[in-house]
């Protein structure tokens, strides 16, 4: 940017107009994140200059983690900056505790992009800027992290179905600045007279990015003057092969896929990086946690090397990984119910069975499904508890719900997870299985077709 004050606050307002503009439809909701510091009240300024050019409602959210003694009188002053503006401001006090895991910088992290997610908006706005993706590249590459870390921060966050924290009705997140300095965006808040304040953290060397902004950065800045800009434009050429690599993964995925589940063929086929590729791309898109590449290494040779009647179960935290017949199967843990489920059925649209972690659909139909005249028999709803039989053919015996779900291919964990639909004492429906023959609707009689919907 150029060297006068006047022009370098001109390019930063610029510079966040055009990241904004192509991506924002007139009357949106956005929210700037704003912590006090020099770059969020230069944001908070900017974004209140441009809301009537590109017609966006504008609010602000001020995450108070609680971790500083001054965290109150931050609050404090992020009231009064907002306040100048007339922009309402949500003041979101987080617990860091349940993510002490990931450290104290992480948990904080953690707890921030939480609040975010809580938020009435459709975009947060952070104040994340070049400087801020050169030390994060840094701490990603002191970590090990691979290609999805290195590409660092991207310009938006969670577009369409995939928000951030994983939950679809989230606010997607905007970093608009993410092509400017930090010596800019100090030269603009001066310029415009703006008032913020200064974590101490941010002098801390034991804090990992204060030790790489104060240390190491301006060790690099000796041996390159531009280093900022060349670490952002290599997280840049980073996201780029990323993006080529989860291309690919796509591709894969669909060549293996069978049924709706990635097939152990499919994954035999590939080399040992493309096959740990396909795996970490399918875990991801399930919003499963990643592990690790030993984990993944392990994960990948335990799914190869199990016995075709093997019951392989790898856990992901609260996730299971199986192999089942020749196919993963990747699932959230569920209890099966402690007590006996016994819920009676009288022509609802669904029943929410909580003890089953699902919902149980009853659809209206002609000539398929339940006959209608099931409701007369008294139908209830229970858990299996062994020893139930049913008769899918009307020439054919009862046969034991054991065995037809071994020939459904209904996995021997699931099983104990479905409601079955009685009328009377008779077993009258399983999901994967099918319905008695003596119940079900005839040719152009009203029926009830059911379907299971697990949470």
């Amino acid at each position: 940017m150029a060297s006068s004050r006047k022009s370098r606050s001109t390019e930063v307002v610029a510079a966040v107009r055009d990241a904004l503009a192509p991506r924002l439809a007139r009357g949106v909701r956005l929210a700037v994140g704003l912590s006090g510091g020099v770059d969020s009240a230069a944001l908070l300024d900017i974004l209140a200059r441009l809301a009537p050019e590109l017609g966006f409602a504008l609010s602000a959210v001020h995450v108070h983690h609680g971790i500083s003694l001054s965290a109150d009188e931050w609050a404090t002053h992020c009231g009064r900056l907002a306040g100048r503006y007339a922009v309402p401001l949500s003041v979101e006090r987080v617990d860091i505790a349940p993510f002490r895991r990931f450290g104290l910088e992480g948990a904080a992290r953690a707890a921030r992009y939480e609040a975010f997610a809580r938020q009435p908006a459709d975009f947060v706005v952070l104040a994340h800027h070049r400087d801020d993706q050169a030390e994060t590249l840094l701490v990603q590459l002191a970590r090990g992290t691979g290609l999805a870390g290195l590409a660092g921060m991207t310009p938006l966050t969670g577009e369409g179905g995939g928000r951030c924290v994983g939950n679809p009705d989230a606010p997607s997140i905007l970093r608009p600045m993410l092509d400017v300095t930090r010596a800019d965006i100090e030269a603009y808040g001066l310029e415009r007279g703006l008032d913020w304040v200064e974590d101490e953290s941010n002098a801390d060397p034991a804090r990992q990015r204060s030790f790489i902004r104060h240390r190491v950065m301006p060790a690099l800045r000796e041996l390159r003057p531009d280093v900022a800009s060349a670490l952002a434009r290599s997280a840049r050429h980073v996201a780029e092969a990323a993006t080529l690599v989860d291309d690919l993964a796509r591709i894969d995925e669909a060549a293996a896929m069978v049924g709706g589940r990635l097939a152990v063929a499919g994954l035999a086929r590939l080399s040992d990086p493309r096959a740990r590729n396909l795996l970490r791309f399918h875990l991801a898109r399930r919003t499963v946690p990643v592990p690790d590449a030993r984990a993944l290494t392990e994960l990948l040779r335990q799914l190869l090397e199990a016995r075709q009647d093997g019951r392989l179960e790898f856990r992901l935290g609260a996730w299971r990984v199986r192999r089942y017949r020749g196919e993963i199967w990747i699932d959230r843990a569920r209890a099966t119910p402690r007590t006996p489920l016994d819920v009676p059925w009288t022509g609802e649209a669904a029943l929410d069975l909580p003890a089953l972690s699902g919902t149980l659909r009853f659809g209206a139909c002609s000539g398929a499904g339940l006959s209608a005249r099931v409701i007369g028999e008294g139908v209830r709803v229970r858990a299996r508890q062994g020893g139930e039989r049913l008769r899918l053919h009307e020439s054919g015996p009862r046969r034991a719900l054991k065995d037809l779900f071994q020939e459904s291919g209904v996995p021997p964990w699931r099983r104990e997870e479905l409601p079955l639909v009685f009328a009377g004492d008779t077993l009258a429906w399983v999901p994967g299985v099918g319905t008695a023959w003596e119940f079900r609707a005839g040719p152009d009689e009203a029926g009830f077709q059911p379907v299971w919907e697990p949470h």
